[in-house]
């Protein structure tokens, strides 16, 4: 591929970055202007917890959807090029092993199967957090270029800051429409990942968070998946983030998603042969004000500020638990206004709070 073509697709990607589409659509349109430079056969795009690195909100095409429990598991378990490691940008598994790529255990287990001839990984983070990660795939071609990963390292940054700023658009009081059923929601999987059993209000849930492209068809649970996948890592020594990811849906609201073992007693002691249990709520207000101030960029004292006045305190209340003065807390919140673009102190807490 040619430099220019990898100029045109940087100008366009620069371009949908500046936009303000949401972070489905902004997706959506980086992989067409990616295409046009760097040639893939399937990918998976994901949104991250900033603070956990967990993935969710999914967009894929890959061939191996009928084993997607299994590739979700594999690449939480895989060490190589995994996105928790990415020293940069961009990474190729072809470069990472030297051309042996079985040493991917995603790869030697599953996607050797598919004539997957190489994977192009990029990593989307910021001193704010981990926003998302995108896997492009090759079957049967070539692997990809010094070029095309170069190309890849290069759009990153600017990705990275469109796909925060994506996020914290979202964060508007919520919307009474479209109201999610009280009650337990709780997934049940395998310790391979494969459903068990759930709650009944799990599948509505599901749809929301993953809406099927065919009216009628059950939702696909990726994101308990990749919680869970999480999990498994962790028992592995793989990664230590936490299994949970906090995930946006429409209208404002935020679910969070946790996975733990099923604790069963005497009969199994293994802990990899228990069950595993997905949580699905409605996030609490601590788990908003987090991203939240992620995903505006705010310094840690802003964010310790914001998380004062979330919790009811008045400007001398928060002075005083803050150390500074009055004048240094009106400071801040300008600065806090600025970043998230709020115009009041009810109007930000509306937003963070999501009420």
């Amino acid at each position: 591929m040619g430099s220019s073509a990898y100029a045109r697709s940087r100008e366009s990607i620069m371009r949908i970055c500046r936009g303000e589409a949401d972070v489905r659509m902004l997706r959506l349109e980086a992989l067409d202007a990616i295409r046009r430079a760097v040639s893939f056969d399937a990918y998976a795009w994901l949104l991250t917890d900033p603070e956990t690195s967990v993935g969710s909100s999914p967009l894929a095409d890959v061939p191996c959807l009928p084993q997607l429990p299994q590739l979700i598991r594999l690449k939480y378990a895989t060490a190589v090029n995994r996105w928790t490691r990415l020293p940069s940008g961009a990474a190729s598994l072809h470069g990472a092993t030297g051309g042996s790529l079985s040493l991917s255990l995603m790869w030697r287990e599953l996607l050797s199967q598919y004539q997957v001839t190489d994977i192009a990984s990029s990593v989307y983070r910021d001193r704010f957090g981990c926003w998302g990660f995108l896997d492009l795939w090759r079957i049967g071609a070539p692997a990809f270029t010094a070029a095309d990963i170069e190309f890849l390292g290069r759009i990153a940054g600017p990705v990275t800051a469109a796909l925060r700023h994506g996020l914290a658009r979202t964060f508007i009081p919520a919307t009474g429409s479209d109201q999610l059923p009280a009650g337990p929601v709780v997934l049940l999987l395998s310790p391979v990942l494969e459903v068990r059993a759930q709650t009944p209000q799990t599948q509505r849930y599901l749809q929301v968070l993953v809406p099927p492209e065919v009216e009628d068809q059950a939702p696909v649970p990726a994101g308990a998946y990749n919680v869970a996948a999480q999990l498994l890592a962790a028992e592995a020594g793989v990664d230590d983030n936490p299994p949970v990811a906090r995930v946006h849906l429409a209208g404002g609201r935020w679910l969070t998603l946790r996975a733990a073992r099923m604790d069963t007693g005497p009969t199994t002691p293994d802990a990899a042969g228990r069950d595993v249990a997905v949580s699905i709520e409605p996030s609490t207000a601590g788990d908003r004000v987090a991203v939240f101030a992620r995903a505006c960029g705010l310094t840690p004292r802003e964010a310790e500020l914001l998380r004062h006045l979330a919790g009811g305190a008045t400007t001398r209340e928060v002075a005083r638990q803050m150390f500074v003065s009055e004048n240094t807390v009106q400071d801040h919140l300008k600065s806090i206004f600025d970043k998230s673009t709020a115009r009041s102190r009810r109007a930000l807490l509306a937003r963070a709070l999501g009420t």
